[in-house]
């Protein structure tokens, strides 16, 4: 089981832009080879950031409205919201090193 909590678009504003926590979403979907690559390491960011980072994954699938909304149109696409506010995107699968360093800043 993923130690990222899953989010949905009714869920979008209390659980990511009302966040107290920096938010870090991961959008993607069951049919997502890619996606699945990185699934280990959004866990991993998850457990290494509790209490200092929120980690969610939104199915793209099944929550279209988030991601139309955000223009995300590749998967897996990574989002780091800070304060009701998208401060990084980040398209693509990453080194774990390289999401990390992109979440650093943030936090």
């Amino acid at each position: 089981m993923s130690q990222a909590a899953d989010v949905t678009d009714t869920q979008w504003d209390s659980d990511v832009l009302q966040s107290d926590l920096p938010v870090l979403v991961d959008f993607w979907a069951d049919w997502c080879a890619p996606c699945k690559a990185m699934s280990p390491y959004v866990d991993r960011l998850a457990g290494e950031y509790e209490g200092r980072l929120k980690v969610l994954k939104l199915n793209t699938q099944d929550n279209p409205d988030v991601p139309s909304k955000y223009g995300v149109f590749s998967i897996p696409t990574f989002m780091i919201v800070k304060g009701g506010e998208v401060v990084k995107t980040i398209v693509g699968s990453q080194p774990y090193d390289q999401l990390k360093a992109a979440v650093d800043p943030y936090l």
